[in-house]
């Protein structure tokens, strides 16, 4: 039987199954024409515009004339070889204009294969706020399909808004236009935008560097208020434009306003008070009593700007207290203080508010069973933790809840640890606890440590703050230019401890310009040195140069700069820039590998021969790309557990690593060898200029200054 002859069973079950399925999966918008000799095309995927058909009362509304569409398929596939089946379809709109009169115009599509979409493009002299319909039916070549219109189908509906929604007016109570000076830095504010136009629904708006985003009308065509914080006082502007149902936008509005700096602490204890004293000064809020376990005049964190800090015994009398809460905790909120535990293996509390019957909120250190002790923050029954206290180590916390988006964080270091919790607000009036925190049976987990500068904001601290707070400037430990040498020795730049120099050490200085090999054939020519007006050369056997002391503490954070060159030939084998020793072991070797062609930094776990070591590279040419020597720099910081060593001021991935430990060495600071099994090897054969310590972390902006002739700019 011929694929004709199948399409003409009109009584047969094929026909009959294919018409009950087809027939029982329509909907508006999609029409199938009744059971005939030849089965018609469907008609189906109707959109105006690009939405969907929309039928009934509720029109689609457009911007501009629309294109209709429609997709046409085949009930039966057409197995006629080489004369397949194709369709067209006829359009037709139709309305009534202003007599009353029905207006209506037909368009018909060009033949197309199956399963194609049709489209027409809509005149554009049809008349605007009007509605008008729409259907369509398809036509095989021998016979039409039902329109679209008729049962179970509908007419498809559109209007056309030939006008744009007027531009919104912005207002806010918290920042008013072009006041000066209003609100401030951490300080939410309402922002609401209205347009005059009847048919807005969406406002798109965008502040100058974000956030950017589209805010709803609650009924069409009303106002919309979104919140926004202010990260810094610089002025601000806000533009938004309106956008109507039919998708056309408004002229943009741009909102100006200029928020205050940044509000000091609601209340703030330095706790810098003179030793025996029984309380703390309030820089802010109330002063706090202090119990008979607390001692004035403890140790600072290096590079911050404290003075003295207060120590805590542990016991019951170690605390400080107030009659009042520091901070409202039923509205955004933030506390801190620098933090030096003495031990880690329980929980201790820095920083708590009473409840009547328990606390608020509560930032401290836990200690789980089984489990590494971690910083935490709490409020109400939610609870944020991360990082890892170390005895005798000191760390910035700070928790910060947001009532606008109901979550609380955690920062430790001007780093954002763990992950922020969904918490809801707790409203206190009882006392604020510094050391301490209120159980059922009491107060429990007394801080045993330092503690210094706690503060308690009434807003949110904004990132810069976070990093602020944290900040702890690195502190120049010596400079070596390597620009002269005197009785074995080359001067540290500022009057400091000099560099030894062993026998194959000499300080290079360069042409003496006393005859120019430009002019002068018989005049030698002379390289310049690496930086300024000299660097040390080693002869790669016993060249060195050595401190009397540690140039670091390789237990806490520091930074290491120097510039090195080992010319192409000479790179056979692993040399050593910088190391420091331990009793068993380099506590760092800074080394160029040939077999990588990458520098190198060492640093074991522990000081014991044979111990884990972590390891970071960078691959780059000895000489570096201009042939002036390469500027590495060492960074570790204890703070945030990582290593990194860059190359001419730049770091990558291979070049970072988690150091969880730092540990102390005691061993002076060598200069072109580290140790090795056998004594003293790795000998560089090259040259080497600008040596700079620090103790601190140098962040990458000013790691770009190391290796110059003069102190970079430390602006943290």
């Amino acid at each position: 039987m011929s694929g004709r002859s199948r399409r003409f069973r009109t009584r047969g079950l094929l026909v009959g199954s294919c018409l009950a399925a087809v027939l029982g999966a329509a909907a508006p918008g999609t029409a199938y024409a009744a059971e005939t000799e030849n089965l018609p095309p469907v008609v189906q995927d109707l959109q105006t515009e690009f939405k969907d058909c929309a039928t009934g009362d509720t029109p689609a509304y457009v911007g501009r004339p629309p294109v209709l569409t429609a997709r046409l398929t085949d009930p039966v596939e057409d197995d006629r070889v080489g004369n397949p089946e194709q369709l067209s379809a006829e359009f037709e709109i139709w309305w009534s204009d202003a007599n009353g009169a029905e207006q209506r115009r037909s368009f018909t599509t060009g033949p197309a294969y199956p399963d194609r979409i049709h489209r027409i493009a809509v005149p554009d002299d049809i008349p605007a706020d009007t509605v008008i319909s729409w259907h369509v039916r398809a036509n095989d070549g021998t016979v039409d399909s039902a329109w679209s219109s008729e049962a179970p189908g509908a007419a498809c509906r559109f209007v056309y808004d030939d006008q744009s929604p007027a531009a919104p007016v912005v207002s806010s109570p918290e920042y008013p236009a072009e006041t000066w000076w209003v609100g401030g830095v951490g300080v939410y504010g309402s922002f609401t935008m209205d347009s005059p136009s009847p048919d807005v629904d969406e406002y798109q708006y965008g502040f100058i560097g974000g956030p950017y985003g589209t805010v709803r009308p609650s009924e069409l065509g009303g106002p919309a208020t979104i919140r926004f914080v202010p990260l810094s006082n610089a002025p601000q502007r806000l533009s938004v434009q309106a956008r109507d149902r039919s998708g056309r936008m408004s002229g943009r509005t741009d909102y100006t306003f200029y928020p205050k700096a940044a509000s000091e602490p609601v209340s703030r204890w330095k706790l810098a008070d003179a030793a025996g004293s029984t309380t703390a000064a309030a820089e802010a809020g109330q002063a706090a009593r202090a119990g008979r376990g607390v001692t004035f005049g403890g140790p600072v964190p290096p590079g911050t700007p404290l003075t003295s800090t207060a120590t805590l015994d542990g016991s019951g009398h170690g605390f400080l207290t107030t009659d009042a809460p520091a901070v409202d905790s039923g509205r955004t909120f933030a506390v801190g203080a620098w933090v030096r535990p003495a031990e880690t293996g329980r929980a201790m509390t820095v920083l708590s508010q009473d409840t009547a019957s328990g606390t608020a909120y509560a930032l401290g250190l836990d200690a789980p069973e089984h489990a590494t002790a971690a910083w935490t923050f709490a409020l109400g029954g939610a609870k944020v933790a991360g990082g890892t206290p170390e005895a005798g180590e000191w760390a910035y916390l700070l928790g910060v809840y947001d009532t606008e988006t109901g979550h609380a964080q955690l920062f430790v270091n001007g780093h954002e640890v763990g992950t922020e919790a969904e918490a809801a607000p707790v409203t206190a009036d009882g006392a604020f606890q510094i050391g301490r925190i209120r159980g059922t049976n009491g107060y429990r987990q007394r801080w045993h440590g330092d503690i210094g500068d706690v503060r308690a904001y009434d807003r949110l601290v904004v990132p810069q703050e976070v990093t602020e707070l944290a900040g702890r400037k690195p502190d120049l430990l010596g400079h070596w230019s390597f620009s002269t040498a005197a009785d074995g020795s080359t001067p540290e730049n500022n009057g400091g401890s000099p560099l030894r120099l062993g026998t194959g050490a000499s300080i290079y200085r360069g042409p003496d310009n006393s005859c120019l090999p430009d002019i002068d054939p018989d005049c030698p020519w002379k390289p310049y040195p690496l930086v300024g007006e000299g660097h040390l050369a080693l002869d790669g056997e016993s060249g060195h140069a050595v401190l009397d002391a540690p140039v670091v503490d390789t237990g806490d954070s520091f930074t290491l700069g120097v510039v090195a060159s080992i010319q192409d030939a000479d790179a056979t084998r692993p040399m050593t820039v910088l190391s420091q020793a331990g009793d068993h072991t380099d506590a760092f070797r800074l080394r160029y590998d040939p077999s990588t062609h990458a520098w190198q930094l060492i640093m074991p776990e522990r000081d014991e021969a044979g111990a884990p070591e972590t390891v970071v590279s960078q691959v780059t040419t000895p000489t570096g790309g201009s042939g002036q020597g390469t500027r590495l720099a060492v960074v570790y910081d204890d703070a945030t557990d990582t290593v990194k060593l860059y190359a001419d001021g730049y770091t990558n991935a291979g070049a970072t690593a988690h150091l969880s430990n730092g540990w102390t060495s005691t061993g002076p600071l060598q200069v072109g060898r580290g140790g090795t099994a056998d004594g003293w090897g790795e000998y560089l054969k090259g040259d080497v200029d600008e040596i700079q310590a620090y103790a601190g972390a140098l962040d990458d902006d000013d790691i770009i200054g190391l290796g110059s002739e003069t102190d970079p700019c430390l602006c943290g």
